[in-house]
Order: C-alpha cells, then sequence, then structure tokens
C-alpha cells in the first residue's frame, strides 16, 4: 500500500453558515482538504488538490444545512512521490475503479458561537459509514472560514488490506482535515 489514507473524507465536508439560508461558493485557491496519519511512528500527511463541495448552510438553522463533497482520489498529493502511487493502487484508493470519494451531510448540531458538529456519510471505494465532523466556523460580511476535523479508520473502507490491514507500519487511525473559504 503506501500511506494511509482518506478524504475522506473527509473528507472538505462541510461549510460555512449565512445570515439566512445561502449558498456558498468555495474559494479553491484558499482552501484546503487532506489528511494525515501516522507511519512507522512519523507523520505523514498529503491533500486532495481536486475537489468540489456544494454548500447550503444557514447558522441561524443550522438543521436546514446540506453539504455534498466529492473527492478526485487521483488528485492526492504528497511530499513523498512513492507513497501517493501506493495510495493511489490496489492496496489504497484503488482509484482505476473508485475514482472518487464522497461525503454527505446528514445534519449539523450548533455547540456554540462558532463551533458546531457535522454528522454525514462517506463513501470510499464503494464503503459508505458515517463521520463526524467538528469544526469552527468564523463569518464576515459575506465571506465565511471553517477548520474541521474528522477521524476515520482506513481498515473500515478497505485501505489497506493484506500485508498493510495491521496498525503497524501504518496507523489505522486517519485524520482528515478541512480548512475552507467560502463567499455568499
Amino acid at each position: 500500500m503506501t500511506r494511509a489514507i482518506f478524504v475522506g473524507i473527509g473528507f472538505a465536508l462541510v461549510l460555512p453558515p449565512a445570515a439566512i439560508a445561502a449558498h456558498w461558493n468555495v474559494d479553491y485557491t484558499k482552501s484546503k482538504l487532506g489528511f494525515s496519519v501516522l507511519w512507522s511512528n512519523e507523520p505523514f500527511s498529503a491533500s486532495f488538490k481536486s475537489w468540489k463541495a456544494d454548500v447550503e448552510f444557514d447558522p441561524a438553522a443550522p438543521e436546514k444545512g446540506h453539504v455534498t463533497v466529492t473527492i478526485d482520489l487521483a488528485s492526492e498529493a504528497s511530499d513523498e512521490p512513492d507513497f501517493d502511487d501506493g495510495l493511489k493502487g490496489s492496496q489504497g484508493f484503488q482509484v482505476s475503479q473508485f475514482p472518487e470519494a464522497r461525503f454527505v451531510t446528514t445534519g449539523f448540531v450548533r455547540k456554540n458561537a462558532d463551533a458546531y458538529v457535522a454528522t454525514g456519510v462517506l463513501t470510499l471505494k464503494g464503503i459508505s459509514r458515517p463521520v463526524t465532523l467538528p469544526f469552527t466556523l468564523s463569518i464576515s460580511g459575506s465571506n465565511a472560514h471553517m477548520i474541521g476535523t474528522a477521524k476515520v479508520v482506513r481498515t473500515d473502507f478497505g485501505v489497506g488490506l493484506a500485508q498493510w490491514a495491521a496498525p503497524q507500519p501504518v496507523a489505522h487511525d486517519v485524520t482528515v482535515t478541512i480548512d475552507l473559504t467560502a463567499m455568499r
């Protein structure tokens, strides 16, 4: 395989609210979706260069929000090209058969003034699992900035089988990160 995995996921996963139910347009030049995992007890991080998020969110009524994120798994990139090739192969994302991952929210809950939790379903390699994404959100005028992290288990999605199924050298737990900027 090669290093761990996900997106998730992750996965761009949720987006900022607006004063009224609003559609948010992601600024992909200022936004980042990626993941990190321990590999031989050292951090390995990668990002996805191509992904899209369709975001409808109102901070006054978060329960009415909806986000769909689609991730081009072949766009995964890190500072270790050999690992990237493995991640995209049969022991990793298997991009020839499953070119995209998708995260679709099922709900939002406001925790305090700028903290929320999104619940949703991540589908990767044809396997769907529930994912929880805590995030913070700040809005200034018509601009929003959201930062969140979600934890996923790579083997739950069939990433890293056979010789790579053990939690060493690649940990099972993967942290998906999103740093998103959007405008109404």
